[in-house]
């Protein structure tokens, strides 16, 4: 394993190439939020989708937090998360990159026959692809098979073997199409009872209602998957049932669950069995 002074620079290495980085902690995850940033009560980093207003020298924000400011990333802020750290993660999108995360030697089959050659970096079961251009990152686009851009994070794991070449149609197509029936998108919405209203008084009661659930999960100190299926479960018996449920609800959940190591395909499977708990 790498020593805490290797990550650092390698870090910086990268961010002198204009790219992203950030510290990844055991389970290769991105450290939590700080107390003040929970839930995003802050406001959430500037950079990320919502536009926010959050000043938070340590880091915060999962992909967000990561930078190329060399005086970030040797900051007295971000000095404990490199001690405890296990690898350098970045953020594709960021520094105009795509990755396509092939999970496994049949996935990695697929592409040598689907995908034009590029880059390519060695993970523990499968490869990295890296191509030149940025998108919109989507997870699960076919067995085996994520895409890591824009507002997503990957793992590096060296520079790899041969040229970089410009994000191919064949590789945005992937993220268009219907998620693969092996890894299902999340459920989001859930349709509205017939001839009923919803039973929130205010927006705010459903709010309230998803920032408690992001920070069960964000403090969850152990049993991780049971607490991802607990929240999910309380979520969808109080909201699932008058239509209020949004993508967006759904994906700051996965997002919180994510961020303590569980992988997309983990959060789909815990939602669905959720829904099926209770007949949705």
């Amino acid at each position: 394993m790498n020593t805490p002074p290797e990550l650092l620079r390698i870090a910086l290495t990268l961010a002198a190439a204009g790219v992203p980085v950030l510290p990844l902690r055991p389970g290769k995850v991105p450290f939590g939020n700080c107390r003040a940033c929970a839930s995003n009560a802050c406001g959430g980093r500037p950079n990320m989708k919502t536009p926010g207003s959050c000043q938070c020298p340590g880091v915060c924000h999962a992909w967000a937090a990561a930078t190329t400011d060399p005086t970030v990333i040797t900051s007295s802020e971000w000095a404990a998360a490199w001690r405890h750290a296990v690898c350098v993660g970045y953020h594709p999108g960021g520094a105009g990159l795509t990755v396509v995360d092939l999970d496994d030697a049949t996935a990695v089959v697929w592409a040598r026959t689907a995908l034009p050659a590029t880059r390519t970096v060695g993970t523990t079961r499968g490869e990295h692809w890296i191509y030149r251009g940025a998108m919109t990152s989507r997870n699960a686009v076919r067995p085996g098979v994520d895409i890591k851009s824009t507002m997503s994070y990957a793992r590096y794991l060296g520079p790899g073997t041969g040229p970089l070449t410009a994000l191919p149609d064949a590789v945005r197509a992937l993220a268009a199409r219907t998620p693969a029936p092996a890894r299902p998108a999340p459920a989001g919405a859930v349709p509205a009872r017939v001839g009923g209203g919803c039973p929130h008084r205010t927006p705010a009661y459903l709010e309230r209602g998803i920032a408690m659930a992001e920070q069960q999960i964000t403090e969850a100190s152990g049993a991780v998957h049971a607490t991802v299926y607990r929240t999910f479960l309380a979520v969808l018996s109080r909201h699932g049932r008058c239509g209020c449920l949004t993508d967006t609800h759904v994906t700051r959940l996965f997002t919180a669950a994510q961020a303590k190591g569980e992988r997309a395909r983990h959060c789909a499977d815990a939602w669905t069995n959720a829904r099926t708990t209770l007949g949705l």
